[in-house]
């Protein structure tokens, strides 16, 4: 069942300038509870709701047809150009459609009626998908990284462990990507290159660090970091911050707020790598 707001809370985006910290309330609203932007190239924002997508104009929020597509989550990305909308269904399968409109295409496989396929990543050619693969192993969930082309044909899983992994994307090179993982004992930023398996630990401190989103222009990697015992990355969370990781490792503290799921689940990067944008949920 898609998210509501609670009894007096409310949904706003904002987007937030990576070097000054002034943000700025593009869109509120206190009927419909919507999640997870994207910046579309030509500088378009988008979210979901209701199990619906929509794009943010000047008037509102603009619903864009689907196409048929079952109900959507909050894990979404745009292709390179910006012609396609990789969309996950709540019936656990990953499909593709033309943003201007036309029919949708199912890119993912059958892998089992427990199988889900949860979207983060696309390739900086766009040949690739990035998702996870959730999976049951009795009653334990089992979650990896794993690829997939995205015009459609054979997975390739990336990760294969027991630990919960999630929010994987792609470096700007494709040689690497990034995902967060409770390998370290709660969950930290990782990432792995494509080619080798290699496994590096990007950050390491005692809060839960989810969904590395690198810039554009590889100047920072956007994240969400939930205080320290959190378990998952659950809604309706106080001291929520977001973060920014250079390249030399230092951490900045973007902005601090009331949320979490839902607040930066997937790539939301402006297209200069000058802004990027979020929910929050006050109440």
């Amino acid at each position: 069942m898609p998210r509501t707001l609670r009894d007096g809370q409310r949904a706003e985006l904002y987007v937030v300038d990576v070097t000054t910290g002034d943000r700025r309330l593009v869109h509120s609203s206190s009927s419909l509870l919507f999640e997870a932007p994207n910046w579309t190239p030509d500088g378009r924002l988008l979210v979901n709701g209701d199990g619906r997508l929509f794009a943010v104009t000047p008037d509102g929020l603009t619903e864009i047809d689907l196409g048929g597509v079952p109900p959507i989550n909050n894990d979404h990305v745009l292709s390179p150009d910006g012609t396609t909308i990789y969309v996950s269904a709540d019936d656990g399968h990953l499909y593709a459609v033309p943003l201007e409109g036309g029919s949708p295409r199912r890119v993912s496989n059958d892998r089992g009626p427990g199988f889900h396929h949860y979207l983060h990543g696309v390739s900086p050619d766009g040949s690739t998908l990035a998702y996870i693969g959730l999976d049951w192993a009795g009653d334990r969930r089992i979650t990896n990284v794993w690829t997939i082309p995205s015009a459609g044909g054979a997975d390739v899983q990336i990760t294969n462990d027991e630990y919960a992994d999630d929010g994987s994307e792609y470096s700007l090179d494709g040689k690497w990507i990034y995902f967060n993982s409770e390998r370290a004992g709660h969950a930290q930023l990782f990432r792995i290159s494509v080619g080798t398996g290699e496994v590096e630990q990007l950050t390491f401190d005692e809060r839960v660090n989810w969904f590395p989103h690198p810039a554009p222009d590889g100047s920072a990697i956007a994240y969400v970091s939930f205080p320290p015992g959190t378990q998952g990355h659950p809604a309706d969370v106080d001291d929520v911050r977001l973060r920014l990781l250079t390249p030399q490792g230092e951490i900045r503290e973007i902005a601090t707020l009331f949320g979490g799921q839902g607040t930066m689940n997937v790539p939301s990067w402006s297209p200069d790598s000058n802004s990027f944008a979020y929910v929050a949920y006050p109440i």
